[in-house]
């Protein structure tokens, strides 16, 4: 089943299922935040909120270049199982907490077991999908991020119906059952063979050292850019999912049991549209133009700069939700066209290291933002939080665009 030409798809299925959950366990915090405050008194501080927030965020980032490495080493099967049954039991326990401590330290575990996922995921389906599906494969796994993103904001409207004890306790059984499930039907990528005597044979994979690795990566100039141009726009996009709702709370005078589902399901569609245009254009480019996924990402990148200055600015429904729904389509061709850039520098024996790498510094830059955020926030000037955010993306786009030249569309080891 596994060597079908359907069952590459199959892998986009089921890990898009495991990217929904992904996103949705740690997103409903950013919006039950005030059905929480009742019982857990610290959460009414802004300051404490960004705290509980990037905490998640800074565990993520170091255990991302960790999680990569393991990633490249071991079956991603059971990396992703293993990952996915114990960020649900987390959210699970959630339920149970009392304490801002108790959520804080739940938080820094889920940072632990999220960040398993992402490089062994995206390293699978890059497997699977070679140079004129990857963009497009990429990007329908992406969708499962927003998709969780979305519905993680109807965590307060949930909450107000139930309770948030409740709230965490569904979503976590739901990931918990769903980590059987990929037991059974979830294989692991083995490229075949034709030996000598015409048998086709599975081929373990190479040992490499660690060390020979992060050599291989860090004296690669290309890696060093994808670095750099991935970290920053990490900048606004992390700002989106965890502070857009607050922003779309304070510009527009609605409660937050309105305001969570508006921004996360403006951000999450309109992302999923970028992915699957950026995912079809850059697979199509690509083949007549050996830049063309970098140009695809560049033009998303360049949509999101107008769109954070009118989020920052725009009092008023429809400039608000215009732009967030112009952000979205920009960071979704951006984000379909991260790994398969990387495929075109790095071969597939360090492509999950090295996006662990990316992940650690995106995510990193994502956690101080956040908590930047919370005092912009207590202050009441969120918006110029994220109209700063433009001009940096500016000048991610310039280098870009600049320095980034590949030579192959799937780099290979010679």
């Amino acid at each position: 089943m596994k060597h079908n030409k359907y069952y590459p798809w199959v892998v986009v299925g089921l890990l898009w299922i495991v990217a929904l959950l992904n996103y949705m366990d740690r997103q409903m915090l950013a919006t039950m935040r005030p059905s929480m405050e009742t019982d857990i008194p610290e959460l009414v501080s802004g300051e404490n909120f960004g705290r509980l927030m990037a905490i998640f965020l800074w565990i993520y980032a170091l255990m991302s270049p960790v999680s990569g490495i393991i990633a490249d080493k071991m079956n991603r099967k059971w990396l992703i199982v293993g990952s996915l049954f114990v960020w649900s039991a987390v959210t699970y326990a959630m339920g149970m907490a009392t304490s801002y401590n108790q959520i804080y330290w739940l938080r820094a575990i889920m940072g632990v077991s999220e960040a398993l996922y992402i490089p062994a995921g995206l390293s699978l389906i890059a497997d699977y999908h070679q140079q004129k599906t990857r963009s497009l494969a990429i990007g329908i796994h992406m969708t499962g991020l927003y998709m969780g993103s979305a519905i993680g904001g109807f965590g307060a409207t949930i909450a107000a119906s139930f309770s948030w004890h409740t709230t965490f306790h569904y979503f976590g059984l739901i990931g918990i059952l769903y980590s059987v499930v990929l037991v059974f039907f979830l294989k692991e990528y083995k490229s075949l063979h034709l030996e000598p005597n015409n048998t086709v044979s599975s081929p373990k994979k190479e040992k490499e050292s660690v060390i020979k690795g992060l050599s291989i990566l860090f004296t690669n100039m290309s890696f060093w850019i994808i670095l750099f141009y991935f970290a920053i726009p990490s900048l606004p996009g992390w700002a989106t999912k965890n502070w857009l709702p607050t922003l779309f709370s304070q510009n527009l005078n609605i409660p937050m049991e309105q305001a969570g589902p508006l921004a996360t399901i403006t951000i999450s569609f309109s992302a999923f549209l970028g992915v699957i245009f950026g995912g079809i254009l850059s697979d199509k480019w690509v083949q007549k133009n050996i830049k063309g996924r970098v140009y695809t990402s560049a033009i998303g990148l360049s949509l999101t700069i107008p769109a954070l200055l009118l989020i920052g600015f725009g009092h008023s429904l429809f400039n608000v939700v215009g732009a967030a729904l112009c952000f979205g389509i920009g960071y979704g061709m951006f984000d379909a066209n991260n790994m398969p850039i990387l495929c075109q520098f790095v071969s597939s024996k360090y492509r999950a290291t090295a996006y662990g790498i990316l992940n650690m510094t995106g995510v990193g830059c994502g956690a101080l933002v956040t908590s930047l955020l919370g005092k912009y926030s207590d202050s009441g000037t969120l918006g110029n939080g994220f109209a700063v955010m433009a001009g940096i993306v500016l000048i991610a786009l310039i280098v870009q665009i600049s320095f980034l030249r590949p030579k192959v569309n799937d780099f290979v080891d010679v």
